[in-house]
């Protein structure tokens, strides 16, 4: 093979690469302090978070903390949700959502870089401004310009692959 061949076949194939990353990175979830939608399970959120709240019992479906600044409820995957949505068995116990509750943050959209990001869609109800973002699965919401809730979802995306076929 020529240098001319070699030269363009290197490109193509890092070309390939770069979008194979780019792929996987659009279909994960956002993780939150490294709990991950339809990934993390009970034992991953008690780990990071500590001890829940209250008297959790070995099956229920939330569990509340206490952070710094806030509190944080994770929610599971269920049977039901997975009949519902037609998703794979294995799903059952994964963290499905968390929902981060700041009692002062100090955080703005300009703060965090979403005012004008294109991947957020801004929606506006009086004091409170929200920021979505299907792609990553994330919802900001923002009371009198602070943000006063985070939630981490997964994406479209990660929960259409994980649909049974």
């Amino acid at each position: 093979m020529d240098e001319t061949k070699v030269k363009s076949l290197n490109g193509t194939v890092a070309f390939l690469i770069v979008l194979l990353v780019l792929a996987v990175q659009d279909a994960m979830a956002a993780p939150w302090q490294g709990i991950e939608p339809l990934r993390s399970r009970r034992a991953d959120v008690e780990r990071i978070l500590g001890k829940p709240l209250g008297a959790a019992s070995d099956a229920a479906t939330e569990l509340r903390f206490r952070i710094v600044g806030g509190r944080v409820t994770v929610t599971f995957v269920t049977p039901r949700f997975i009949e519902t949505k037609r998703l794979d068995p294995n799903l059952a116990g994964t963290v499905l959502q968390v929902v981060v509750d700041y009692d002062n943050a100090a955080d703005t959209p300009q703060s965090l870089g979403i005012q004008n990001d294109a991947n957020f869609a801004r929606e506006e109800r009086g004091p409170i401004a929200i920021y979505r973002n299907q792609r990553e699965g994330i919802v900001y919401s923002f009371l009198n310009g602070r943000l006063r809730r985070a939630y981490y979802s997964p994406s479209a995306e990660q929960l259409s692959r994980a649909q049974r076929r």
